[in-house]
């Protein structure tokens, strides 16, 4: 019988990172516009290395911060838990390596707003929170859209670091990439190409929905 749990845990993953990502995206991208000088520079270029950086690099950076003698594995260990080899190590990888997506994309947008809106607002009384989500946002919006969709199909695709800190095991952690990957390692070549189907019709479905949406926008 064909095991669907690469699917299952794959769209868990990527649906849990790619909201995440978003919220923490705009949110930072936001922030990050309000940084002057060298800090300006230090914050953009730590915020996207992720996005050039090997993902065995991120997944042994993970392992450092959240394996068993790390900072936050031994504050985690301290209370019970662990994040290393579970479900929330694929989301956690999946976040890290699609976060620089949406906060590039969400940056570059809300820079493109119409400064005046925001200013006339201010004007008029409007507190920040509300013209972030009342002006920005909604201003912004096909350029956020095209980082939700590219970090959905990044988190949907990762592979080196969640094989780093999640392991590959069946039914829990093993992804669609690693079922991939596994499959053509042992020879079943049919089920490799199931998946490798799987996966580009999600992707190029999402890229589809955003150029939908792109011209319906304009």
């Amino acid at each position: 019988m064909f095991d669907y749990s690469p699917l299952v845990i794959s769209l868990r993953a990527a649906i849990l990172a790619t909201t995440l990502v978003f919220i923490l995206g705009n949110i930072v991208a936001r922030w990050s516009m309000g940084l002057k000088g060298a800090i300006a520079t230090f914050v953009d270029t730590v915020l996207t290395l992720p996005l050039v950086l090997p993902p065995t690099v991120l997944g042994f950076f993970l392992l450092v911060l959240f394996g068993k003698n790390g900072p936050l594995g031994s504050l985690l260990g301290a209370f019970g838990g662990s994040v290393i080899f579970t479900w929330y190590a694929t989301v956690l990888s999946a976040m890290v390596v699609s976060f620089p997506l949406m906060y590039r994309s969400a940056r570059g947008a809300f820079e493109q707003v119409d400064k005046e809106r925001i200013w006339a607002a201010r004007t008029l009384g409007m507190k920040e929170p509300m013209i972030f989500l009342r002006i920005m946002i909604p201003e912004a919006w096909p350029g956020i859209a095209a980082g939700l969709v590219l970090s959905f199909s990044r988190a949907l695709g990762e592979f080196g670091a969640t094989l780093m800190i999640a392991g590959n095991i069946p039914g829990k952690t093993q992804t669609i990439p690693m079922a991939i990957y596994f499959a053509t390692a042992g020879g079943d070549m049919k089920t490799a190409w199931v998946w490798v189907l799987v996966i580009v019709a999600l992707s190029g479905l999402s890229l589809i929905a955003l150029a939908n949406f792109t011209r319906g926008r304009q």
